[in-house]
């Protein structure tokens, strides 16, 4: 079974976009996220892709052929050692005098360096919000996931340096989301926490069918912790009842040893002879029982309790 993440990955992968520069944007995230550089000869670049996602792979391959400025491309695949044995899907961007065309494009090269970490200068790729949310949707297809909804909320992105992370936490508060940051031993990872948060991106990242199930399993979620603390509270109710009527008949036995019941006014032996008789009895219901107040009726048992304790401590 997928897991929630690459069902996501899925969906927006299928979505392709009229505006060119949601395009390049999506690219240029993504071939930030999961790309390497490479060199051909004549001092010319091309770019490896490497992911597990066959429809990543697949999106990447379309938007290349769309934005690709006539670059060419190969495509591979190998089956991994690992236990899952997914299938590793390699874009292979030939090297060629035109990819460094794409790469300043992209901006992955400016005046003729690499740039792989900082933020495009000069482009419009981060001008506008669209462009914004799909950098970002690029950036979770090349290195993004989240849990499935009936678990623990979290969504995260995990960039290859802490340039690159800064820039995507950048992003995301610039679009108001409750983003955090951390080093994760040799990486960085730029996360959401909170589930109305992570519905609100994959809403952005138009991620539709994601977040009707992100919903539905949230609502189903929060029922059930509902009625678990009802269930709990009215457990630790139930306890600390029969903890009292413990209690209780303790203070019963004590007066019955020392044989001081038949001398106790009537509203006592009465309510000595309901909790003898019914143990289990809330004290709302004892209170029903005798035809008294619930306060009545702690009244009575104080009284019964104090006296128990005086003979209590008169044999200490």
């Amino acid at each position: 079974m997928p897991s929630f993440a690459t069902e996501v990955k899925n969906e927006i992968a299928r979505l392709m976009y009229p505006e060119a520069c949601d395009r390049t944007a999506e690219m240029a995230a993504l071939l930030r996220m999961g790309g390497t550089v490479t060199f051909g000869p004549h001092h010319t670049f091309g770019v490896n892709f490497t992911t597990e996602n066959a429809a990543v792979a697949r999106k990447l391959l379309n938007l290349l052929k769309l934005e690709g400025a006539g670059v060419r491309t190969e495509i591979s695949a190998r089956r991994t050692r690992r236990l899952n044995k997914r299938n590793n899907y390699l874009v292979r961007i030939v090297p060629s005098p035109s990819v460094a065309g794409l790469l300043e494009h992209l901006g992955l090269m400016q005046d003729g360096s690499l740039n792989l970490g900082q933020e495009p200068k000069n482009l419009a790729i981060l001008k506008k919000n669209c462009c914004r949310a799909a950098y970002l949707r690029g950036a979770f297809l090349g290195g993004g996931s989240v849990n499935r909804p009936e678990a623990h909320y979290h969504l995260e992105f995990v960039a290859p340096n802490y340039a690159f992370a800064h820039l995507l936490h950048r992003l995301m508060k610039h679009l108001d989301f409750p983003a955090g940051i951390a080093e994760r031993r040799d990486i960085y990872v730029v996360y959401l926490k909170e589930g109305d948060a992570i519905v609100d991106f994959l809403g952005m990242i138009q991620a539709d069918e994601a977040v009707e199930r992100f919903e539905v399993a949230r609502n189903v979620k929060e029922v059930r912790e509902q009625v678990n603390r009802i269930v709990n509270c009215e457990t630790a109710n139930l306890q600390k009842a029969v903890d009292a009527a413990g209690r209780q008949l303790e203070d019963i036995l004590v007066l019955e040893k020392y044989g001081v019941i038949d001398s106790l006014p009537e509203q006592l032996r009465e309510t000595i002879d309901a909790r003898r008789n019914h143990p289990d009895l809330t004290m709302s219901e004892l209170a029903d029982l005798l035809c008294v107040s619930k306060p009545g009726v702690n009244h009575r048992l104080r009284k019964l309790h104090a006296l128990a304790e005086q003979y209590r401590v008169s044999q200490a």
